[in-house]
Parts: C-alpha cells; sequence; structure tokens
C-alpha cells in the first residue's frame, strides 16, 4: 500500500505575499470596509466679533487639526467674516438675528459625526476640545457641556454669576438637576442629538433649550469643568443681565408649560379654586345665617373662578396626554438616526 503524498506547503514568504495583495484588493474594491476617521465639525456663530474671531479659529485649530470649522456670521457690522475667513475656517451667513436662528442653521446645514458649538469671543478653552469630545466618544455620551470656571474677575460679571446660579436651581427644581451651568455656550454634541433636536427658540435661551431637550428625553449628558477666560481688548459682550435673563426664565416657563402641562395648569387650578373658596365663604355665611346673598356679584365672580379652576385642570390632562405624545415623536426621530461612530 503505498504513502499519501503530503500536500506541498507555500513558502512562508509566498502566504505573506498573498495576505498583503489580498488586503489590497479588499481595499481598493470595499473601501467603505475601512474604518472611516470621525467626523468633528466646530461651530462658531458670531456677531461683531472682529477682534476675537481669528484667535478662536486658530485656538480650535491648534486643538482639532482634523476639525473643519464653520463661522456663521449673523449680520455683523465689523468685519468678522473677513477675519475668519482669514484664519481659515468656512464662513456662512444666517441674515434672521439671534443665536437661535444661528444654531438652527448650522444643526440643519452642517453633516459630521461630532460637533463642537462655542462662542466666538474667545472666552472659552480650545485646548478642553479633545478631552470633552474623548467623554462624549468613551461614555457614549449626546451631549458634554464645558462647566466655565472663570480665570478673572471680569471673565464672569456678578449679574450674570448670580443670574445663572438662580435659572440653574430654577431649571434642576422642574427638570431635574443634572446641570450645573445651563447657559454655557460651550457644548459637544453627537450627530443623534444635532439631527434629532428641534430647535425652536430665536435667541440666547438656545441653551436653556438643549437642556432641557436633554432632561426631558432622559439623553446621556455630563459637565467638564473648562477655564473661561474675559473677552480680548475690543471685543463687548451682547448680553444684557436683566432683559435676556427675564427672556430666559420666560422661555423656562414655556418650556414647562409645554413640557410639564399637568402640573402646571392643576397648580393654576389650585390657585384659581382658592380665590373662588376665599370669596364664596363670606357669601355662604350670610347665606347661613340672613337667608340672604347680598352679594350677588361675588357670588357669581367666585363660581366663575372655581369653573376656570376645573378647566384649567381639564386641560392640563388633556394636553399632558399630547405631550407624551410629542414626546414619543421626539424619542422616535433621537432614535431613528443610527448610533455615532467611535473612531
Amino acid at each position: 500500500m503505498s504513502a499519501i503524498p503530503e500536500p506541498k506547503r507555500a513558502p512562508r514568504g509566498d502566504l505573506a505575499g498573498m495576505a498583503e495583495a489580498l488586503a489590497q484588493f479588499a481595499q481598493r474594491e470595499f473601501p467603505q470596509a475601512e474604518a472611516a476617521e470621525v467626523r468633528i465639525a466646530v461651530l462658531v456663530p458670531c456677531y461683531n466679533e472682529e477682534a476675537a474671531v481669528a484667535t478662536v479659529v486658530a485656538d480650535f485649530r491648534n486643538s482639532l487639526p482634523t476639525a473643519k470649522i464653520f463661522v456663521y456670521d449673523n449680520n455683523s457690522s465689523d468685519r468678522t467674516a473677513e477675519v475668519a475667513r482669514a484664519a481659515g475656517a468656512e464662513v456662512r451667513s444666517e441674515r434672521r438675528q439671534g443665536k437661535g436662528h444661528v444654531v438652527r442653521r448650522m444643526f440643519a446645514d452642517i453633516d459630521a459625526d461630532i460637533y463642537v458649538l462655542v462662542d466666538g469671543d474667545a472666552t472659552y478653552d480650545a485646548a478642553s476640545a479633545p478631552r470633552m469630545i474623548d467623554t462624549l466618544l468613551s461614555d457614549h455620551l449626546d451631549m458634554v457641556v464645558g462647566f466655565r470656571v472663570d480665570q478673572a474677575q471680569a471673565a464672569y460679571r456678578p449679574g450674570h454669576r448670580t443670574g445663572n446660579l438662580m435659572l440653574t436651581g430654577f431649571l434642576s427644581s422642574v427638570f431635574g438637576e443634572a446641570f450645573k451651568d445651563i447657559l454655557s455656550g460651550y457644548r459637544v454634541f453627537s450627530r443623534r442629538f444635532v439631527k434629532s433636536f428641534p430647535v425652536l427658540s430665536d435667541g440666547f435661551e438656545i441653551e436653556t433649550e438643549l437642556s432641557v431637550h436633554a432632561l426631558e428625553l432622559a439623553l446621556p449628558v455630563a459637565e467638564i469643568e473648562t477655564p473661561y477666560y474675559a473677552r480680548p481688548a475690543g471685543s463687548f459682550s451682547k448680553l444684557n443681565t436683566w432683559r435676556d435673563g427675564f427672556r430666559i426664565l420666560g422661555t423656562i416657563l414655556k418650556l414647562y408649560r409645554s413640557e410639564k402641562p399637568l402640573r402646571f395648569f392643576t397648580a393654576m387650578g389650585i390657585f384659581l379654586m382658592l380665590i373662588s373658596i376665599g370669596l364664596a365663604i363670606p357669601v355662604i355665611v350670610t347665606y347661613l345665617e340672613q337667608g340672604l346673598v347680598p352679594r350677588l356679584p361675588t357670588a357669581v365672580l367666585s363660581m366663575g373662578l372655581m369653573i376656570m379652576a376645573v378647566l384649567a385642570v381639564s386641560s392640563g390632562l388633556v394636553l399632558d396626554t399630547v405631550t407624551r405624545g410629542r414626546r414619543e415623536i421626539k424619542l422616535l426621530a433621537y432614535l431613528s438616526q443610527p448610533p455615532g461612530r467611535t473612531g
């Protein structure tokens, strides 16, 4: 019985060459199988930031060399657009005045995997961006907020600090505590967040809206401390402590009414009911003592307020069902976006 011949083995060098040839073939025929680089977009809304925008572009170019930097000019009367373009940013414009309009346009126009939103006033630390992005990717988050730690007394005016603390506390009591700095303009987002977020505000209330959206959908978020610097010479704040503070407070109340209608209208109904009862007690006492109702207008007013109280609570019940449906639609829009790439 003859022995079965042993099959010939290819030399080790030939196997290595074959593997290399197969790898080259795969790269040539299936380029989509290659791990794509994470696309990072730095979004910089600007209004009259000629003195600071070049510094912002240069700092983020150094911190995020592979990122694309987009500067959106919002009807600036100075040379913001020219300076940003000369610094190497891609400059676009939004004619409707207000930061909310600019952010809405940015989120709609720019396609990326990671979005870095930062003001164009050179007060935020660009060197913190890689750390914020790493946190977003490693922890699979949808938003990372830069918690401002002022590096100079002029960086954070006392009125702004007090207003931020008050508004943050109010927001935490209403929607749950998750942020210590809801007005920070330095944030990193996933593509999932950006492409499913319906921007409704027009101005500086946009930061509050971003925070409430994340809280309402229970999205994974985090805060990271970042240095906060004073504006450079020639750059001036567009914020008005009282005017914008009341606008932001109004936005929180509107969001509370739309997102928590049962609580809102129930509180209103209880308030009206207490006034109605307070007005009705003297009328009832007089009727029990004398058998008469001498203050008929008061009785009618009391009855009207009680009817309004019942209607308020009923409206809250109906709107709570509507809000639940809206929240489900928002969540479905969020889930319809594919999870972000991690590189």
